[in-house]
């Protein structure tokens, strides 16, 4: 009897030792992780990537940092590795199947860093959402809107869906429609638009402004008129194009001018 007790106890010691030993490995192996983590990313290799290539590495890097704490503690507890991989083999086919929407964003992840659709800092529409880029994960991308709302996309989503990066190109053309009465001066009106395209000091001479009667009914003629700018300048240039042109139309004396916005970016 005493001697089935002490068997019984020398397995209790040696389990609690082995879990003690492994929730021990967890909380070293945990600080080691994010202590090679702040040494990864300082190191010179990653600082040569964009943004976007280097989020994605420093995550890639922290899963698989993880990865091997596990399998150390799965050791230290004593759990054959050959019994791990086989239950997890005979799992493989459920939780693949659970897993479909995660491994679906893991592979548009890496397809996103392969074909770089865009980049970190640039300003996207896709999914049905839109606004400037603040991180790309191995699962989710991360968009901040105008209005300071943090948008999280699934990389599967974006793979299969359009993708409009306003920021992939440095010059960005501005358009603009006008209204007036069909009795006004055409070529009073044109002049008007291009003297004012041509003052804005934002405004790229090359390419030109361009201004001209693009429509209109019986009772009044539409103006397109279009500007070239840095990508950065769009917005100050699409609005002050839009009120200076407004009120130079206003001042001359040109009946009902009116602005109807022809651009959605």
């Amino acid at each position: 009897m005493f001697s089935g007790l002490t068997i019984i106890g020398t397995m209790l010691s040696t389990a609690v030792g082995a879990v003690l030993l492994a929730l021990f490995a967890w909380i070293v192996g945990k600080a080691i992780v994010g202590w090679l983590m702040k040494k990864i990313e300082k190191a010179s290799a990653l600082s040569k990537l964009d943004d976007t290539a280097r989020s994605f590495a420093l995550n890639a890097i922290k899963t698989l940092l993880y990865m091997l704490v596990v399998i150390s503690v799965i050791s230290i507890l004593g759990i054959p590795m050959a019994s791990v991989i086989a239950v997890l083999a005979s799992a493989g086919v459920a939780v693949g199947m659970a897993m479909q929407g995660s491994l679906s964003n893991l592979a548009g992840g890496i397809m996103l860093m392969i074909f770089h659709p865009y980049k970190v800092g640039d300003y996207i529409v896709a999914a049905g959402e839109e606004g400037i880029v603040k991180d790309v994960a191995l699962f989710y991308t991360t968009l901040l809107t105008l209005d300071n709302r943090k948008v999280i996309i699934p990389n599967g989503s974006l793979m299969n869906s359009n993708i409009q990066n306003y920021s992939a190109e440095e010059l960005r053309r501005v358009d603009l429609s006008f209204g007036a009465a069909k009795s006004e001066d055409l070529d009073q009106i044109q002049g008007i638009l291009l003297d004012v395209m041509k003052k804005n000091e934002l405004v790229l001479d090359d390419p030109a402004p361009f201004a001209s009667i693009s429509g209109g009914t019986n009772e009044a003629m539409q103006f397109t008129a279009r500007a070239w700018c840095k990508g950065e300048n769009y917005w100050d240039v699409y609005f002050s194009l839009t009120q200076e042109i407004t009120r130079a139309l206003g001042a001359a004396g040109i009946k009902a001018p009116a602005v109807r916005i022809l651009s959605d970016k």
